[in-house]
């Protein structure tokens, strides 16, 4: 599947916020063992959350979450893709992009993330650069800055009040 057939959009109803969080337990907590029993956190509370959905099935398959902890320097977390979806690095791309251009959207001056060390080459190559080697959760991550230029501007409408995100 091709990585135009995904939808990248915020996840707004109740069905795509739990799937959201589902799939970030799934990747952050059995998978990679990052957290025990869940990997939210007060962030939650100001991000906004971002999907993927493959179309036929209407499934999250990726999510990733944006937010801005001081006026105009954003913030992006928690991209994962759904196991059976790894291959090519679309959904890893289109999540990205849709992050950085919907913070641009909004009032972006940087954008930063957090990034595993195994993914630094691939961001790299999507026009980020590493600011510096940090740890995290005792496993090496680097610091990186979107290239803003290199992600525009789109027409994402900023939620006037805040998406519900409710505890489990």
């Amino acid at each position: 599947m091709s990585k135009s057939s995904y939808r990248f959009q915020l996840a707004r109803s109740p069905a795509e916020i739990e799937a959201y969080f589902n799939l970030r337990q799934l990747i952050f907590c059995q998978e990679q063992g990052l957290f025990q029993d869940h990997d939210r956190d007060e962030i939650d509370c100001i991000a906004y959350p971002i999907v993927a959905i493959e179309p036929d099935t209407d499934q999250i398959i990726g999510v990733v979450r944006i937010y801005e902890p001081k006026p105009g320097i954003w913030y992006g977390g928690r991209l994962g893709t759904h196991p059976d979806f790894r291959r090519g690095w679309q959904i890893g791309k289109g999540l990205i992009h849709k992050a950085v251009t919907t913070a641009n959207t909004w009032g972006c001056d940087q954008f930063l993330a957090t990034v595993q060390l195994q993914n630094v080459r691939f961001f790299q190559r999507l026009h980020w650069q590493s600011l510096e080697e940090i740890s995290i959760c005792d496993r090496p991550h680097h610091l990186m800055e979107a290239d803003l230029n290199y992600y525009p501007a789109g027409t994402e409408v900023r939620p006037t009040e805040a998406i519900e995100v409710r505890a489990s």
